[in-house]
């Protein structure tokens, strides 16, 4: 009897340590689950600066992680604007001017259209598992649901950020919060996601606040009306001659 009494008591203990995924397996289903070969958006972003806020409206073609085309379409003197990333390279059309302009070096650290998202965060590759290790540092709650709480280490050099810590959805496996380090160690970035909801059998936070600690305002709210995984889209718009 005491034997068993003992036994119990450690598989109590030991058992959730086992139970609980490495980072590694963590980071491989958030990728898994927010994978698609085709992602096909309307969005809006809603800036909030210290002058006061705007809403700017667009669409987005992607195709895995290398290609990526988007048009905004609203407010008028932002419509036509177009961009585009083929791999580690981005380009942007502006109507204003009719001339394209091959986006590079610190270029991609300045702010999009003057919200909290430079054009490094629009052509981050969002699979997590391919750029970093991931250690479970501890665990948490965020709107009510229980969360693993993960540091990721940059794998290799060049990445926007190098350090990030994430609160992970323990059941759908989508990170509900994040915050983003620089080399210093210095906070760059908060993000807050919502509003997660089921599409094609994935589960996608349809809401992103983002916010830049070096910046003044509220942040820029990310918010996806439109989605639609898997469609075909057409070949010719991941081209250069789509942006005029």
């Amino acid at each position: 009897m005491k034997n068993t009494i003992i036994y119990f008591i450690i598989t109590s203990i030991v058992s959730p340590l086992f139970s609980q995924p490495s980072g590694k397996e963590i980071l491989n289903l958030i990728d898994k689950n927010l994978a698609a070969g085709t992602r096909i958006m309307t969005a809006k972003m809603i800036i909030s600066g210290a002058r006061g806020s705007r809403t700017i409206e667009f669409k987005t073609w992607a195709e895995g992680e290398e290609r990526a085309f988007t048009e905004y379409t609203n407010p008028p003197r932002e419509k036509g604007t177009k961009m585009l990333k083929l791999e580690d390279k981005l380009w942007i059309f502006s109507p204003s001017t009719d001339r394209i302009i091959q986006i590079t070096g610190q270029m991609l650290r300045q702010s999009v259209m003057g919200s909290d998202l430079s054009y490094e965060d629009m052509m981050e590759d969002p699979d997590l598992t391919s750029h970093y290790n991931a250690s479970v540092i501890a665990s948490d709650t965020v709107q009510g649901r229980d969360c693993w709480v993960l540091q990721l280490n940059a794998a290799g050099e060049g990445e926007a950020y190098e350090v990030r810590k994430i609160w992970v959805d323990r059941e759908r496996f989508v990170p509900l919060r994040e915050e983003l380090f620089g080399k210093s160690g210095k906070l760059l970035k908060r993000t807050q996601l919502s509003e997660v909801t089921r599409i094609q059998g994935r589960w996608y936070p349809m809401k992103i606040v983002f916010k830049d600690m070096l910046k003044a305002g509220d942040g820029t709210q990310f918010i996806i009306e439109t989605l639609r995984l898997d469609d075909p889209v057409p070949e010719n718009i991941f081209s250069k001659a789509s942006l005029k």
